[in-house]
């Protein structure tokens, strides 16, 4: 699912082969915008209302909010219900299936990143610093 941006750049194109080659590599690309995988845990740990995700992400804007919700969404990975308090424009947000089985598998790099990955940046800091 292409966002809106200019179609020739180099950019782009490169990002659609890509996408075309594996989709892998969209996958990739949509989780690794800023926000998104916060987004999607604090909806799996019950964050279902815009206020109480702002309200959790506090650093995050209204507009990128927005965007990570309509883009979870989009990809199928959320979905979205009226209120039942019968206010209009209320929401509650909740994952799908796919949702859910991304999150178990986001939560299974998370795990493996927290394993290797910050050790490696602590050494390499270490290094940095004491030469």
């Amino acid at each position: 699912m292409k966002e809106d941006r200019k179609t020739t750049s180099t950019n782009y194109l490169n990002q659609t082969h890509l996408e075309e080659k594996c989709s892998l590599n969209e996958l990739l690309h949509v989780m690794s915008k800023r926000w998104t995988t916060d987004v999607l845990f604090e909806i799996e740990g019950g964050n279902d209302r815009f206020s109480s995700l702002k309200k959790a992400l506090d650093l995050i804007s209204d507009n990128v909010l927005a965007s990570r919700l309509k883009l979870l969404e989009q990809y199928g990975l959320i979905r979205k219900n009226e209120d039942d308090s019968g206010v209009a424009g209320k929401y509650q947000y909740f994952l799908t299936s796919n949702g859910i089985r991304l999150s178990e598998l986001l939560g299974q790099l998370c795990d493996f990143s927290d394993s290797h990955m910050n050790s490696r940046c602590i050494n390499w800091n270490a290094e940095a610093i004491h030469g």
